[in-house]
């Protein structure tokens, strides 16, 4: 039991740095588009972030994807390895191809297929479902809607400033907004790995009776999401960074300002919301404030694509994983 516990941690740990590659985009994204830091400079700042975020936010988040997605009984080893193997493969397959999705919703989907395959649509706490199914769709619009805010104010405050004095300013402003996104990124995403592994020796016996998340819980999370966000998905970086709409400093100020408030509010209010969402309606909520044309609809109706298919997809995949490592099980056992 314990070498399959050591292995489930692994691959936590791994999705976690495959996390912060895929969503390296959403914390460097506006940063290297503007031109205010380069791409290494980028990852690096946002990868320090990522990892003090461990310290002093909580475990909100942690806990209800640790016990508010399934029900904690239905809870073993090779339940969280298929929900694993899910997130991992479509995190892959959407980094690979260059597409910014919503892995906190690849972990989640991988979660619900294999508990159903499991023990049937009764195991899932759907208050906690029916949350995160309501902010796929507030994110991104709350996003897009605070950042059109804060642009169109922000624009009207500056308006008779000379351009070059405005530029300057704001690319000081930027490494402000972009360690807090970062601080964001990393407090709310992390926290979901951090849910994982407290689960699984929660369900091995580990933990006791309460369930709780261990500090090197903590500290590992962290370190694994930072450490992918150093190396980064540079295809995914294009993506939201340079194809969907041109900004300037101003606008990645703007836009990073807004992103990082709301991931703050929920990871404070244990919401596990999709950073990916939340700074691309960001960004286009910025793109909008110059003309509706500005922003590329083509690529954001690809990446919104994308979101649509994250939680059935891998759901699909930790299903038929579930069923595999079950018959292989059963084999062993008779042989």
């Amino acid at each position: 039991m314990l070498t399959l516990v050591v292995v489930i941690i692994f691959l936590a740990l791994l999705f976690d740095f495959l996390n912060g590659m895929n969503d390296a985009a959403n914390s460097i994204a506006t940063i290297v588009s503007t031109g205010v830091l380069s791409p290494k400079a980028a990852v690096l700042w946002a990868a320090f972030f990522n990892f003090i975020a461990a310290f002093g936010f909580g475990v909100h988040v942690a806990t209800t994807i640790g016990k508010g997605i399934i029900e904690v009984q239905v809870v073993d080893q090779y339940l969280i390895l298929a929900a694993l193997v899910g997130a991992i493969v479509w995190t892959e397959l959407c980094t690979r191809y260059g597409m910014p999705i919503s892995v906190s919703h690849a972990l989640i989907g991988g979660l619900v297929g294999a508990g159903i395959t499991k023990a049937g649509f009764g195991v899932l706490v759907m208050s906690s479902i029916y949350k995160v199914a309501l902010f796929i769709f507030l994110s991104p619009l709350l996003g897009l809607l605070f950042a059109y805010l804060i642009m169109a104010v922000v624009m009207w405050v500056v308006r008779n400033a000379p351009p070059s004095k405005v530029d300057n300013f704001f690319r000081i402003g930027q490494l402000i907004s972009s360690a807090a996104f970062s601080l964001g990124h990393g407090t709310n995403d992390a926290q979901k790995t951090m849910g994982i592994i407290a689960l699984v020796l929660y369900a091995s016996g580990y933990l006791g009776s309460t369930f709780y998340v261990p500090t090197w819980v903590i500290l590992s999370a962290h370190a694994a999401i930072g450490l992918g966000t150093y190396l980064g998905g540079w295809k995914v970086v294009r993506t939201l960074g340079m194809k969907l709409t041109h900004l300037r400093p101003i606008g990645g100020f703007c836009a990073e300002g807004a992103a990082a408030s709301m991931l703050l509010f929920t990871a404070a209010s244990g919401i596990p919301v999709s950073t990916t969402h939340t700074i691309a309606g960001a960004i286009i909520g910025v793109g909008a404030t110059k003309r509706l044309s500005a922003v590329r609809w083509g690529i954001a109706g690809k990446i919104v694509w994308a979101w649509i298919l994250t939680i059935p997809a891998s759901a699909v995949v930790a299903a038929m994983t579930y069923l595999l490592i079950e018959g292989i099980a059963m084999l062993v056992e008779k042989g």
